[in-house]
């Protein structure tokens, strides 16, 4: 559930976007990544999402069902247009991103009103966002879908920290949230943002303290920290790659992580496959196309000895 635009990519990397003249596009937005990446490794998914009544909304909705998204919950809201995204490629670790979501995203305008109580309850695996919780109506309608779920199956908070997303503290609301899920996953910068703490076991504990069972925090070339209520914990190194285009990586990991978590992995297992899919894409220009399928995600283990 959240946020979805079209990503605007130089096809050059390297290049600023004051000199770049050719563009790729792409269905972007994190849940809806995260959407795809499950669906490309057999999962059956959908998205709650909002997009402008544009020929930029006709083509995310094309690409997610093209993807094996199922989008009957992609509605459309006249007047605001189809976010845009557009991004600068410096590898290995320059990504800047910038947002056009004015004068509002539609994805915010989802009202609580609208959402499938029943569909959300019946999922498996909910996943939703910290940037779903940044306005209204979208706030209310994500904490009563997170409400709805209790804790039921897998509800999973993508800490999503996008300060330039928000007008006001995100504290409150992420500690609501916390409140509900059963998995959070974030960043040194997001676990900050969500407890005070950032450093990994102390953001670990914090987020279990915070409510939820299972705390993933992402360490970039440092790898991944996952760390269970029951006491069991995974430290899982990052795997080489060379890096083309970073931003798509934490959403294939997304992607994986549920794939793992519905397979009924063990903890171990589930985050070193993650991070392997993780990797696929960080070697990849695109996000959404970049996603991989299973047998490349066992390649990559297969070459770095993983399981």
């Amino acid at each position: 559930m959240g946020r979805i635009g079209v990503d605007l990519y130089p096809l050059k990397t390297g290049v600023p976007l004051a000199e770049a003249d050719t563009f790729g596009k792409f269905l972007g937005g994190s849940p809806a990544n995260v959407a795809v990446a499950a669906a490309r490794l057999g999962r059956r998914t959908a998205l709650i999402t909002r997009t402008g009544a544009d020929p930029f909304g006709a083509y995310l909705r094309s690409e997610l069902r093209g993807f094996g998204v199922d989008d009957r919950w992609a509605g459309e809201v006249p007047g605001l247009p189809t976010p845009l995204t557009f991004c600068e490629i410096f590898p290995p670790d320059d990504f800047p991103l910038y947002f056009y979501r004015f004068p509002k995203a539609p994805d915010l305008e989802i009202a609580a009103e609208e959402v499938d109580l029943d569909a959300v309850r019946a999922a498996r695996v909910f996943w939703m966002t910290g940037t779903g919780l940044s306005a209204e109506p979208s706030r209310t309608a994500t904490l009563a879908a997170l409400e709805a779920r209790a804790k039921s199956g897998t509800t999973v908070f993508d800490l999503d920290w996008r300060p330039t997303l928000w007008s006001g503290e995100p504290g409150q609301w992420y500690e609501r949230a916390l409140a509900h899920a059963t998995v959070a996953v974030g960043n040194a910068e997001e676990c900050a943002v969500a407890t005070g703490e950032s450093e990994p076991y102390a953001a670990a504990r914090a987020l279990l303290g915070a409510g939820v069972e299972l705390a993933v925090v992402k360490r970039g070339p440092q790898g991944v920290l996952a760390v269970h209520r029951d006491g069991t914990v995974a430290q899982v190194p990052p795997v080489p790659v060379t890096v083309v285009n970073g931003l798509g990586a934490g959403d294939a990991f997304g992607g994986a992580l549920c794939h793992g978590l519905i397979a009924g992995w063990e903890l171990g297992r589930t985050i070193e496959y993650a991070n392997a899919a993780g990797a696929v894409v960080a070697s990849r220009l695109a996000c959404s196309t970049a996603m991989p399928f299973a047998h490349e995600v066992e390649e990559v283990l297969g070459r770095a000895g993983g399981v």
